[in-house]
């Protein structure tokens, strides 16, 4: 009987019989996929605001941003840390999806200006904030799987791809609003 239950499920719709995949490994990709990233950026986000894990804290993550031609230095590596840090967690739960991934999303178009002229690879380049860029945009546009704080919220029970759409141009306002402003 169990062999029955992992034959591949196939649905008839009307334009012919396809392979239905299973939803739970989806479900179980997207909570590794938030479990690896959110951590990620909020201790990331920490590194800037308090100085834990070996960063710089708001001094000297402020004098990193003023070397690179972002105004009063200090305001936006509060910024920064606070976005990464409270996107981060927000990823990590499954909560406020997309808005949360947007947040990250936004603070890594910065991160991918700030890198863009030292090449591809790291510990320089920008192969590390273009894919944390890449997977904060497909969590944004696919939602954060049944696995989440959201599941629980009526208002945020059902992903909707044009909220991810909407969250995404948000970031990349936001982003460019504060890549305008640099020098």
């Amino acid at each position: 009987m169990k062999l029955i239950r992992n034959i591949p499920k196939f649905i008839t719709t009307g334009t012919g019989t396809q392979y239905a995949p299973c939803l739970r490994g989806y479900d179980i990709g997207l909570l590794t996929l938030r479990l690896v990233l959110g951590p990620t950026m909020a201790t990331h986000g920490t590194q800037k605001l308090f100085g834990w894990f070996g960063g710089s804290g708001l001094n000297g993550t402020g004098k990193f941003f003023t070397m690179n031609g972002y105004p009063s230095g200090k305001v936006m590596a509060a910024v920064a840390g606070l976005t990464e840090t409270l996107g981060g967690l927000g990823i990590a739960l499954g909560l406020l999806m997309p808005l949360a991934a947007a947040a990250v999303f936004g603070t890594m178009i910065n991160a991918l200006a700030v890198d863009w002229d030292h090449g591809f690879f790291a510990p320089q380049g920008f192969e590390y904030p273009l894919l944390i860029t890449a997977a904060a945009a497909a969590l944004a546009l696919t939602g954060p799987g049944r696995y989440a704080v959201d599941r629980f919220l009526p208002a945020l029970r059902t992903h909707r791809l044009i909220h991810g759409v909407a969250a995404l141009a948000l970031g990349v306002v936001l982003a460019a609003i504060v890549l305008l402003i640099r020098r």
